[in-house]
């Protein structure tokens, strides 16, 4: 039989919308409303919402949450203050990864974890046998998560918050009121635009989410799906697990060595990383930017001379940069800027350049 897929607290207001729905991890979510390249301008010049309800969350917390979650994860959670946010990686013993998640540090020894909606019950059976002393909670069930993604989020997130959102630097958050709902709020986001995550109770979701389109009427929003979502990560080379990252994959490989810090002491997956760097990653996760239209999907193989040297992982249309876009890892040698390569589509090697990456500059409030 098939199981289910499940829904977020804001189903209902998708369809009402006319969302296409398709399944996403287990979940049945918008892939877009108006169209996915309206959608994706519509972030870059005003202000759009994500139902991000899918995604995990864990709470950790007492004396041992500390030195659990810097045993679980590759970045140096001892920096955290109170208020802030970490980008971090899961790692198996191998080197590969379980998962990419941000750390929130709530309190002096209470933190907040958000993983990727398709690995939740991975991660909670990884979490709980390797995080051994420390009190884990799965709140994913009851927490449902809105991103307001643009220019213009700032305005439209401070005129319905209760506490100084301008106020909030980036990867960092504070708690207050959204239209009268406790929320947790966040200056984070996966589109490169400034913007908020709005943590709030579940069955609170959608007042919160009408709230922010009425009030947004004057700041031009609209709903955001799926596609649209890709989109905006893709010009910004976020990693996306599944495609870009996952089991297999060394995070110096995939340019996430920023967040691998071995000076903080013993981790999982430690070994196995600094041997790759003393060795030097065999191959690495490149942008290329394709010579014509003809976009690169996930899985088509990239050749040099004839000769396959490796794979795109995810490639698009990207409507702010108006070019073809991927990403892809390649053999090491290849992996210089200005490298000309080939991608295979449909049998016939088309031609693609490594660029500098991100494809389009990122607006974040830093």
């Amino acid at each position: 039989m098939n199981t289910p897929l499940k829904r977020t607290p804001l189903y209902a207001a998708h369809v009402k919308a006319g969302a296409r729905m398709v399944e996403f991890g287990g979940w049945e979510m918008p892939v877009q409303y108006s169209g996915i390249i309206e959608e994706h301008r519509r972030v870059r010049a005003t202000v759009g919402l994500f139902d991000v309800s899918h995604m995990g969350e864990f709470e950790v917390e007492g004396p041992a949450a500390l030195a659990a979650l810097q045993t679980l994860t590759t970045n140096d959670v001892a920096a955290l203050e109170i208020g802030q946010v970490q980008y971090s990686l899961l790692a198996y013993p191998e080197g590969g990864l379980v998962d990419d998640l941000t750390v929130y540090r709530l309190a002096a020894d209470r933190y907040m974890v958000t993983v990727n909606a398709s690995n939740i019950d991975k991660d909670w059976a990884w979490v709980t046998a390797h995080g051994a002393g420390a009190r884990w909670r799965d709140i994913s069930g009851e927490t449902g998560l809105i991103a307001v993604q643009g220019p213009r989020a700032e305005d439209l997130v401070a005129g319905l918050a209760d506490v100084d959102a301008r106020a909030i630097a980036y990867y960092h958050f504070a708690r207050g009121k959204i239209a009268s709902v406790p929320t947790l709020i966040s200056r984070t986001g996966y589109t490169g635009e400034d913007g908020f995550e709005l943590y709030l109770p579940w069955g609170d979701t959608e007042p919160v989410w009408d709230a922010l389109l009425d009030a947004g009427r004057a700041h031009d929003v609209g709903p955001i799906g799926l596609g649209a979502r890709d989109t905006l990560r893709l010009e910004m080379r976020y990693a996306l697990y599944g495609n870009d990252i996952d089991q297999t994959t060394n995070p110096l490989e995939a340019g996430l060595g920023w967040v691998v810090k071995p000076a903080k002491g013993d981790f999982i997956g430690k070994p196995a990383i600094e041997r790759v760097r003393a060795e030097g990653p065999k191959r690495k996760l490149v942008g290329l930017e394709m010579a014509d239209r003809s976009v690169a999907r996930h899985g088509y193989p990239v050749v040099r001379d004839g000769r396959r040297i490796g794979e795109v992982t995810s490639g698009t249309f990207g409507p702010s940069v108006e070019k073809s876009i991927a990403m892809a890892y390649v053999e090491t040698p290849a992996s210089a800027i200005g490298t000309e390569l080939g991608v295979e589509i449909r049998g016939q090697a088309r031609s693609a350049r490594v660029v500098k990456t991100p494809f389009h500059p990122s607006r974040v409030k830093k």
